[in-house]
């Protein structure tokens, strides 16, 4: 082998060991390459995503020593680079995050304050409904629904509001009060008893009765014996201090049909107000409120009240003379919200008002020691007895009269809540003197029906076409009494649409139905029902649909006592539901239990028995409803 030979092969070797060497290098600069690209790859990624996939693979427990960035692989397993035109054409974005679901909620309408209290205070008269029902359940029910709104009433900015506001939480914080107090027949007694203080001011009242007021309090004193017995028996059964039985006397002197500048009357000097919210019924045939009896009752019921909200008996008195509103402003007044004193209160409230408590002590004084005071009281008139009899048929005054042969003025005495000298057209406790009782029984049926009186004149309005001699002839009379009577000098002088008066006389007969008496259907609807152990009015009034007050008129309860076995007449007053014509209604949105029963002239809690509802059920939109039609 020649020189040149082994040049050419060892040139050869190191050739293909820098091709070697240098193809060795490029592996090893591509896979620096690679690692580095892929590590900003995963650098790039998302959290989120990097946590998905590193749940997808299943990792060997980490050693302790182990850095917290290093990737650990399984064994004989080495991670495989992709090539570098596979990264360069890949672009990793970040993951979007999922859609959150929206869920919609409804827009509540915000109600204003006056709204919420209109709301409020038809809840509270649904709940004396269902109070008059026997439901107490749901009468508290309401109430508590009526005070949830009020609640939410921010009035700080609206004086009238915030007057509003506090007026019916008081109201109904009172009507808890006396729909629980209603489950108890009789008051446990009040030990305190009213105090009798001396001071200038019932001096002043005393050197009253002792000078121009003499006559007034001798003549009412002697009154008194009428009525006072049964003022004192009902005192005493309701737990009250028999003192108060002299509030008359200050009041109406004891005169039943007493009427004062403020319209109050009666007895116990009711206005009409007061009067309807203790149970005292008033319309064109009799006023309750000259009913010596029912006004007691009343009265023991107001009193009762006015004590559980000021506590002591004199500012009691006060209010019952003024009103507890009346009292209860001039304590807002005060500093101190109230000292239970009333004399604290004397000088703020109305002078008539304020001089009344002292009046009243001092007509106590007088009657505990008449002879310190210069007096001498005499005897008192007797009390009247009496048989009251049930009278279904409208009867004169004058006819039972002469029937019984007793004076009309002692059938009208005994009788104070009657309005005119005849029975109304409705069932009526009669009385008559003692003895009596029987006797009318036997003749009434041979009385004669008592009937209105023929007009003296009849309204007509002129019909297009019409002229005066036609409605003349329609009326029975003549042209010139109805030109005499509208001033009209010319016969032709009439238009259409003018209302005419119509003379008619005894000729005329009404074209309006006369209201017959309801006794016959109402005889129907009387059921008898015998009282068992655990009885009690409330419970039996709300069994049949009725009120505590129409079952004890029906039954001539002067009390609420009951005993077992007793047979009790149970009038139906409210409307079987059957008998209500009714149309389906869907509930809009927007609607509440209170505005769809005033949309359809319904009382809340009429609406609320018509679905067989409470205060407290919610409604939907779409819902059906029954509604009066």
């Amino acid at each position: 082998m020649t020189k040149h030979n082994k040049k050419n092969r060892n040139t050869s070797k190191a050739i293909n060991f820098k091709t070697l060497f240098l193809f060795l290098i490029s592996m090893l600069v591509s896979g620096c390459i690679t690692d580095i690209l892929h590590m900003k790859t995963i650098n790039k990624l998302p959290q989120k995503q990097i946590v998905k996939s590193e749940e997808k693979i299943n990792h060997p427990p980490i050693d302790n020593k182990t850095e917290k960035n290093q990737l650990i692989f399984p064994k004989n397993e080495q991670p495989k680079a992709p090539p570098p035109e596979e990264i360069a054409e890949e672009k990793l974005t970040p993951a979007p995050d999922p859609p959150e679901k929206k869920i919609k909620t409804p827009i509540k309408q915000k109600k204003s304050g006056q709204e919420m209290l209109d709301t409020a205070l038809e809840f509270c008269r649904a709940s004396n409904d269902f109070w008059e029902q026997g439901d107490i359940e749901n009468a508290i029910t309401a109430l508590d629904q009526a005070y949830s709104l009020i609640l939410k009433i921010n009035a700080e900015k609206n004086p009238d509001l915030l007057q509003q506001r506090e007026d019916l939480r008081f109201s109904i914080s009172k009507r808890i009060i006396e729909v629980y107090a209603s489950r108890i027949t009789v008051a446990n007694g009040y030990n305190k008893a009213i105090p009798l203080v001396m001071n200038k001011h019932v001096e002043r009242a005393l050197s009253l009765f002792k000078g121009k007021n003499r006559k007034f309090f001798l003549d009412s004193y002697h009154r008194s014996g009428r009525y006072r017995p049964f003022i004192v028996k009902a005192l005493k059964e309701a737990g009250l201090p028999t003192d108060l039985s002299w509030i008359p006397l200050i009041e109406s002197g004891f005169k039943l049909r007493a009427l004062s500048r403020a319209r109050a009357l009666g007895l116990w000097q009711f206005i009409a107000s007061t009067g309807y919210k203790f149970g005292l019924e008033r319309d064109k045939w009799v006023d309750d409120r000259m009913d010596p009896e029912k006004s007691t009752t009343a009265a023991i019921a107001y009193l009762k009240e006015l004590h559980q909200i000021f506590g002591d008996w004199t500012t009691a008195i006060a209010a019952y003379n003024c009103g507890e509103w009346g009292v209860l402003r001039c304590i807002r007044t005060q500093k101190i919200n109230y000292l239970d004193n009333f004399w604290d209160l004397y000088k703020k409230l109305p002078s008539e008002t304020a001089f009344y408590v002292p009046k009243f002590l001092a007509v106590l004084h007088i009657l505990n020691d008449p002879e310190a005071h210069g007096f001498t009281l005499g005897d008192v008139e007797n009390e009247i007895e009496v048989d009251k009899i049930t009278i279904n048929k409208q009867v004169s005054l004058k006819t039972v009269s002469n029937k019984l042969k007793i004076s009309y003025k002692e059938l009208w005495d005994i009788n104070p809540s009657l309005r005119h000298d005849y029975t109304p057209d409705k069932p009526f406790i009669f009385k008559v003197p003692k003895g009596k009782g029987v006797e009318l029984l036997s003749k009434l049926e041979d009385m004669p029906v008592w009937r209105p009186p023929a007009p003296q004149y009849a309204s007509c309005r002129v019909r297009k076409g019409e002229s005066l001699s036609v409605i003349a002839r329609r009326y029975k009379t003549s042209v010139n009494s109805i030109m005499a009577v509208n001033r009209i000098k010319s016969r032709n002088l009439i238009r259409a649409g003018q209302r005419l008066k119509i003379p008619t006389g005894k000729k005329f007969v009404s074209h309006k139905k006369k209201q017959t008496l309801p006794v016959s259907s109402a005889n129907k609807k009387k059921l008898e029902y015998v009282v068992k152990k655990g009885d009690s009015l409330w419970k039996i009034a709300s069994q049949f649909g009725t009120t505590v007050n129409v079952i004890r008129a029906s039954n001539k309860l002067n009390n609420k006592h009951l005993r077992i076995g007793q047979v009790l007449i149970i009038p139906h007053r409210f409307l079987p539901l059957e008998n209500i014509k009714t149309s389906k209604y869907k509930v809009l949105k927007g609607d509440s239990l209170w505005k769809i029963a005033k949309k359809h002239q319904m009382s809340l809690s009429e609406f609320l028995r018509l679905n067989n509802l409470t205060p407290r059920s919610a409604i939907f939109p779409g819902q059906v409803l029954l509604v009066k039609h």
